[in-house]
């Protein structure tokens, strides 16, 4: 079958635009990476090393790590050129200083830090006038690039770029907003898709022709217990699995570490800052064991050997789902798939047939499996990490679930909530709208208050307790204030001093020195002032309401040396 390379390359070389759509794992870097040498070896003027002759933009800092270090093949005999990675997660100013120092003839990078960086005009770095020689842009996984929300930073971007440049699109999916950017960033592009063809398969089918596809079908409290047999029964095996928030990952994580012994099991996910280079990095070199992410491994991420993609919740998107599976079965490798899916969710499987072009096969449930939910459980009571972790991890999938794209086979007014606090093994429900008016009789919650399970690390317990003491003695305090206002026998009016004195009070322990209740006693004696010198009240009235003011701010011997101003 044609390859993405032998479609694009040659069209790239011609000086043209390109819009390439290849199914995943079909090796659309090089359909990019080598045109870009290519022609930045035929400019005839050499760059220098200030000057930007080709740009890759990139959804993720994992896939852009992997680009820059198949470019490093492609550049080792030409060093000439200059490469430079920018991903978040880095420090900038060390991005700046390296590009000053070394250069950067071809850049690789993530949106936000690309951006970032055309701004960065106060550190002595001009990149708009480095990227006026710019030949290529090529930007990878595209529909992705707009899904993440970086449409805003690649419309900045673009506006800095020259019009006369070669552009390239690649994707394994076309959506609208591609469509868009197409139109936006393209001159006259050739449109370029490499289908998948086979004896097995269609030639629409947009996933890899050795990949099998599976499904299983099971209840929100039993999917745990069967993902645990099914990585117990392939130790031996490279696996990714799929959450659908980084909250679920960070406990899932933490419950599989505990329940499959003798795996190396590793968490990834979006919200991580510095750690995700080390730990996409090791991953890459097992030979077997367990990744635990979201959807920010899902795309154009080449690890090798991955034998099983599986995804305990299905993706937001039916796009999503093509590109989780292509992890596995790579440049005409074999690879295996596997969704979770609830009884209520099964019509997806006809969705993606229909939707996606991609058939899955039915896996039967694994019978006699252990259930791990009563360990999940004891965790949560011997640990307050597990414990919230749990808690944030099912709110998180919940809203996650009330946007799904599909939202006619995933619907949250059908979720079994009490089977899905179970599936997560919840001690109690959380408190949240969703939630909200709700009776949950199959859910029994456990019957010790919450707020005393402690946390199993020593500093994080101190801290808590500190925390709690803190709140108890402010709610001590409040109290005595209510209990004082409310018991003593007076009249509103004293009432209602004694609230305001105790409030400036209050307000000069925190730290405001303003002194409203003198302010309003001065702006009475004023009011009576000037009724005085109006003549609408004798002396002896305004002697007498001076002296009943609570502090007679305005002394009568003082009369002579006011100018009382109209305005006043």
């Amino acid at each position: 079958p044609v390859s993405p390379q032998s479609a694009a390359i040659p069209l790239f070389l011609r000086n043209k635009d390109v819009a390439a759509e290849a199914v995943t794992g079909s090796g659309k870097t090089l359909a990019f990476v080598i045109p870009v040498v290519e022609i930045l070896l035929r400019r005839e003027e050499a760059l220098r090393k200030s000057q930007v002759g080709a740009i890759i933009i990139t959804p993720t800092r994992e896939l852009a790590v992997q680009i820059d270090e198949v470019l490093a093949h492609f550049t080792k005999p030409f060093p000439q050129f200059s490469q430079i990675l920018w991903i978040g997660g880095r420090n900038p100013g060390e991005d700046v200083a390296r590009f000053k120092e070394h250069g950067g003839n071809i850049i690789v990078a993530t949106p936000g830090r690309l951006e970032d960086m055309f701004r960065r005009k106060a550190e002595g770095l001009d990149l708009a006038s480095c990227v006026r020689s710019l030949d290529v842009l090529v930007l990878d996984e595209a529909d992705r690039l707009l899904d993440m929300g970086f449409e805003a930073s690649i419309n900045t971007i673009l506006e800095f770029l020259p019009k006369q440049r070669r552009t390239g699109l690649f994707s394994a999916t076309q959506t609208q907003e591609v469509e868009n950017l197409v139109r936006a960033g393209l001159r006259n592009p050739v449109r370029v898709s490499v289908k998948e063809k086979g004896v097995a398969a269609s030639s629409t089918q947009k996933t890899p022709s050795r990949l099998e596809n599976h499904y299983m079908v099971c209840k929100a409290d039993e999917k745990f217990n069967q993902l645990v047999h099914f990585l117990r029964s392939h130790k031996q095996e490279k696996h990714l699995v799929f959450f659908s928030t980084c909250a679920c990952v960070e406990y899932y994580g933490k419950a599989l570490e505990a329940l499959v012994r003798g795996v190396d099991i590793m968490c990834i996910h979006g919200k991580m800052k510095y750690k995700r280079n080390k730990i996409f990095m090791g991953f890459r070199k097992l030979p077997s064991g367990v990744l635990v992410c979201t959807d920010v491994m899902a795309r154009g991420i080449d690890i090798p050997e991955v034998n099983w993609v599986l995804q305990y919740d299905p993706p937001s998107s039916a796009s999503a789902f093509v590109h989780r599976c292509g992890r596995t079965a790579r440049i005409g490798h074999g690879g295996s798939a596997l969704v979770f899916l609830l009884p209520m969710e099964e019509a997806y499987v006809n969705f993606l047939a229909i939707n996606q072009k991609c058939p899955l096969q039915e896996m039967r449930l694994q019978k006699n499996t252990v259930d791990l939910l009563p360990k999940l459980r004891t965790m949560a009571l011997a640990d307050r990490a597990v414990f919230e972790k749990g808690m944030r991890a099912f709110v998180s999938f919940v809203q996650a679930y009330a946007k799904h794209e599909c939202s006619l086979i995933f619907r949250l007014k059908d979720l079994d909530f009490a089977a899905l606090a179970r599936g997560f093994a919840l001690l109690k429900m959380p408190k949240m709208p969703e939630l909200r008016g709700k009776q949950f009789p199959d859910f029994v919650p456990v019957d010790i208050n919450t707020d005393t399970i402690p946390f199993k690390d020593k500093i994080r317990e101190k801290q808590r307790q500190k925390r709690l003491e803190q709140q108890r003695k402010e709610k001590t305090e409040n109290e005595g204030r209510r209990k004082f206002i409310k018991n003593k026998p007076w009249s509103k009016q004293k009432a209602k001093k004694e609230k305001k004195k105790m409030n400036k009070k209050r307000r000069r322990e925190e730290g405001s020195d303003t002194e409203d209740e003198d302010l309003e006693e001065l702006l009475s004696d004023t009011r009576l002032l000037k009724k005085f010198k109006k003549g609408k009240i004798t002396e002896e009235e305004l002697e007498k309401g001076l002296l009943t003011s609570a502090k007679g701010s305005i002394r009568m011997a003082d009369l002579g040396t006011l100018d009382l101003d109209e305005d006043c």
